[in-house]
């Protein structure tokens, strides 16, 4: 039996209440790194950990930290917790806390500082108003940013805190707690607020929009959707209302995880290094309804605002108010919680025959809705048509595009992908397709699993930040969905300069015994800059990098190094054993450095900004 907080007459104190809310939420880790100030949060998490609750996991950088949150918050679709001391490892926290509110992850970011009284002494580390002020650093990136100045302060801000970082649009909140007031008793039990159900999130409808799409529905003839990552909790429904329809679906880059790459109605990725099957279907003049669903219309999922995808026939349906900004040319904006919107039209197809094709019905006719392996193989061809035949060439060194194919027939179902900033990225959105992601497999697994077969809402197979794009997040967010779900292995592409800036948070996965493998595009250089220096006709500088055996340095660290030079290597690799194996493993594979990614597009947004500028 879960034991209480420590407590005395006078009731709990500010830490020990503080982490008793987590245990509220269900949060099983905070990632950190410790420090004199945020001792008392310390103590309170090692409390908490001997009786079953919340457990402390040790980054080796506060960046780390905040990336391990990240990958943990998409794991579990829930709040993700990192902390640090005051001053610079509270600044260290900083480009984590930016990635995260960039992307809408709900992160609450934990700061001491020294005890009040000695504001304005120059203790060590100060970061309160009279010091390095951290909370103007924090206030441009995150939801709520506040100092907790009285234990009686610790429930109202909270609450508050995590109303905005679970409401939409989700985001990082940050409290910075002064060590004499974490160590204050606050009179309390036990917390006064049962934040699970407070903190559930409403099933907003625009119903007047929803009709508004009804009627247009019923005149369309060719539908496409495009999801965005923003569709995690509505995939089910979605993919119900694509099988029902026999609407054609494409992907941004963040949304291609949530999709199985063998779906009869899937035409590829759309944006940063897409497809060109799915531009194709945009700019085909028979498509006259373009839904867009959970996508925020940045460059990355618009192709640098591609005019095939920003036009009149375009609907937008968000639950972020803010990104409709981005779409004043959309026939349609529909504001909601995108789950209800879609049951919604689910009971309107329903009730249209008109909408129901028989293309669909065919499809589900046996209970299926992907494609032969052939087909899906056809489509991949055709979407790869700018590295043709590259896909399955075995020179050596091993192509980057031989890789991703090798990486998605090799590794099992359920295998959850984290591709980094830079080429990585690149390559994974762009050649990435597992091949053995069944819907008939899923149906197995969820039904044994007791939630009568129905589609596990989760963060998809491909995983990836955009926008702010930090190199190096992938290694600690592989780290932070390893420890929020064991069961299943955890690939991190990443790219060697990634691995420069980030790598010693491997050392987290030794410690933890976690189950991810690093693959690492080794090309000796910061590949993304290199060709786009190329590409850009610019100057050829600063990109190289020195040749480095990360194979070797995994040894060292007390993780498995393999290094991969030739799709032979890959191949001879046990891969259920390494699957299995209690800890980590390091592929450090040498890739053939002149293959230029699929950046096109984006240098095609460089040069467009070289333009001068029309203003006076």
């Amino acid at each position: 039996m879960q034991q209480h907080p420590p407590q005395t007459e006078h009731g709990l104190d500010v830490a020990d209440l503080l982490v008793a809310y987590l245990e509220q939420l269900g949060v099983r880790y905070v990632f950190g790194v410790p420090g004199g100030v945020i001792e008392p949060l310390y103590n309170a998490m090692a409390r908490s950990s001997q009786r079953g609750g919340v457990r402390h996991v040790l980054a080796r950088h506060e960046t780390g930290a905040a990336f391990m949150a990240d990958g943990y918050a998409r794991d579990t679709m829930g709040l993700g917790v990192c902390c640090s001391t005051s001053g610079p490892g509270a600044t260290n926290l900083l480009t984590g806390v930016a990635s995260a509110y960039d992307n809408n992850i709900p992160l609450l970011v934990l700061t001491g500082q020294p005890a009040l009284p000695t504001f304005g002494k120059h203790p060590l580390q100060e970061s309160a108003c009279t010091g390095v002020n951290i909370l103007t650093m924090f206030q441009a990136c995150t939801r709520y940013n506040s100092l907790l100045s009285h234990p009686a302060q610790l429930e109202p801000k909270l609450v508050s805190a995590l109303q905005r970082a679970l409401a939409n649009p989700r985001g990082p909140v940050h409290l910075s707690l002064p060590s004499d007031v974490m160590r204050s008793k606050t009179g309390l039990s036990k917390p006064s607020f049962d934040l699970r159900r407070l903190l559930q999130q409403p099933d907003a409808l625009d119903e007047a929009a929803i009709q508004d799409l009804r009627s247009i529905l019923a005149k369309a003839a060719n539908v496409v959707l495009l999801i965005g990552g923003g569709c995690t909790e509505a995939m089910q429904p979605i993919l119900q209302f694509v099988e029902m329809t026999g609407a054609q679906i494409i992907a941004t880059p963040d949304g291609k995880g949530l999709i199985n790459p063998c779906h009869r109605q899937f035409r590829g990725v759309f944006g940063f290094a897409g497809h060109n099957l799915a531009s194709a279907t945009l700019r085909d003049p028979s498509v006259d309804v373009i839904i867009a669903v959970g996508t925020g219309m940045c460059e990355w999922d618009t192709d640098g605002w591609s005019d095939s995808l920003l036009n009149a026939r375009m609907i937008h349906v968000e639950e972020i108010e803010e990104h409709f900004a981005r779409t004043p040319m959309a026939r349609l904006h529909i504001r909601g919680r995108i789950l209800a919107i879609f049951k919604r039209l689910i009971e309107f197809t329903y009730s249209t025959p008109h909408l129901r094709s028989q293309q669909a019905h065919d499809a589900k006719s046996d209970g299926e809705h992907f494609r032969p392996l052939q087909a899906t193989e056809a489509i991949i061809q055709s979407n790869l048509a700018r590295y043709p035949r590259k896909y399955h060439l075995d020179q050596t060194p091993i192509l980057p595009q031989r890789l991703m194919h090798d990486l998605g027939r090799l590794f099992p179902y359920g295998a959850r992908f984290f591709a980094d900033a830079g080429n990585s990225v690149a390559w994974a959105i762009h050649c990435l397709h597992p091949h053995d992601r069944r819907l008939r497999e899923r149906r197995l697994q969820t039904e044994r699993a007791g939630v009568g077969g129905r589609r596990k809402a989760d963060a998809g197979w491909l995983r990836l930040t955009h926008s702010f794009a930090p190199m190096g997040w992938a290694i600690g967010a592989a780290i932070g969905a390893a420890m929020a779900d064991r069961s299943q292995v955890v690939i991190c592409i990443s790219g060697d300069g990634s691995m420069l800036m980030n790598g010693q948070e491997v050392t987290v996965a030794v410690a933890e015994r976690l189950n991810v493998v690093f693959v690492v595009l080794n090309d000796h250089a910061l590949g993304m800059v290199k060709h786009a220096q190329r590409l850009r006709r610019a100057e050829q500088t600063a990109f190289a990098l020195p040749v480095v055996d990360f194979a070797m340095q995994a040894r060292a660290y007390g993780a498995q190094g393999i290094t991969i030079r030739s799709p032979q290597d890959m191949a001879r690799l046990d891969i259920e054993a390494i699957c299995t194996r209690d800890g980590p493993t390091v592929l450090d594979v040498w890739i053939d450095t002149e293959e230029v990614p699929p950046i096109q597009g984006r240098i095609r947004v460089l040069e467009s900004n070289d333009a001068p500028s029309c203003m006076n």
